[in-house]
């Protein structure tokens, strides 16, 4: 019902306006975001590099309502390919298709992520897509494989939550298209989504034993240390290489279990997001863990 009940919230305004202007809000939001500018999150980035992690950068924002919002994500997802790029830090970018104008056309959405898989390949970066709530899963993946034709370097996520998950990742699977599996942090209906979590977990082992059988770069995105365990257990019975799969964690959340994974020798990449725009992405990592929400609130008595 709490989680529920948060992830109402973050479709809210009025509660983003009241949020946002909290000063306590903010400084409990820094332990999940960089920063609201590129120059902190490459502050950020440096400081993850030296303790042996990779980074997914993620420039926040989403659902964008013109085409001019549009082409400035783009412009802003460039310029943190170019900044990865020019100062040799070891990072690629993820992507939100609502932010490059898949809520205005599908067509929008597409022209512009092209340009950002582009400007990837030319230097070698992934560009990774978000799976963002399940209205846009079907037109994202279809966009995905529209990328897939031209560029080598883009990959998804996939929601093991949602029902339909399976059979999306036994196409990407088939296609050759990299997949960060997770279990999923949108409002959901039981329509479309589990709504238990051991159902969620249950499904989210069944797809990490294809994932790793079948993809050819699993991105494997939990906090969940027996999923971490489990991966460790597929890995060897698939005979993969450590340098042929990845984990992924998110920056502030579970930082004790992000240093163990690299200090047993595991490829890690901590996904870190930064911009003005973090009210949405903030109330859901309340959502996913009561230790976020006790900290948020026990920040507040503070005050």
């Amino acid at each position: 019902m709490l989680k529920a009940t948060l992830l109402k919230a973050a479709g809210s305004a009025f509660l983003q306006r009241q949020v946002t202007a909290n000063p306590i809000a903010r400084r409990v939001a820094d332990r999940f975001i960089a920063g609201n500018t590129l120059d902190e999150a490459e502050h950020a980035i440096r400081a993850l590099n030296a303790g042996g992690m990779s980074v997914a950068l993620d420039y926040l924002g989403e659902n964008t309502e013109s085409e001019a919002q549009a082409r400035e994500s783009t412009s802003s997802y460039l310029a943190a390919i170019d900044r990865i790029q020019d100062r040799g830090m070891d990072a690629n970018i993820s992507v939100k298709l609502t932010a490059l104008g898949l809520d205005i056309r599908q067509e929008l959405a597409l022209e512009e992520a092209s340009k950002v898989a582009a400007r990837g390949k030319e230097v070698g970066a992934m560009v990774g897509v978000d799976m963002e709530a399940a209205i846009y899963a079907g037109r994202t993946l279809d966009i995905v494989e529209a990328l897939k034709r031209d560029y080598d370097n883009v990959g998804v996520c996939v929601q093991s939550y949602l029902y339909r998950s399976r059979d999306d990742l036994e196409r990407l699977n088939r296609l050759g298209i990299p997949v960060r599996l997770v279990k999923g942090a949108y409002q959901e209906s039981p329509e479309v989504a589990y709504p238990e979590k051991a159902s969620v977990d249950h499904a989210y082992a069944r797809m990490l034993d294809a994932l790793l059988a079948r993809n050819p770069y699993p991105m494997v995105a939990t906090h969940d240390p027996a999923m971490v365990r489990l991966t460790k257990t597929l890995v060897a019975r698939h005979h993969r290489d450590r340098d042929t799969f990845e984990f992924q964690m998110l920056y502030g959340v579970r930082r004790d279990l992000q240093q163990q994974v690299v200090a047993e020798g595991y490829r890690l990449r901590v996904y870190l997001p930064y911009g003005t725009q973090w009210y949405p992405y903030f109330m859901r990592r309340l959502a996913e863990r009561p230790a976020n929400l006790y900290f948020f609130l026990s920040n507040l008595v503070k005050r």
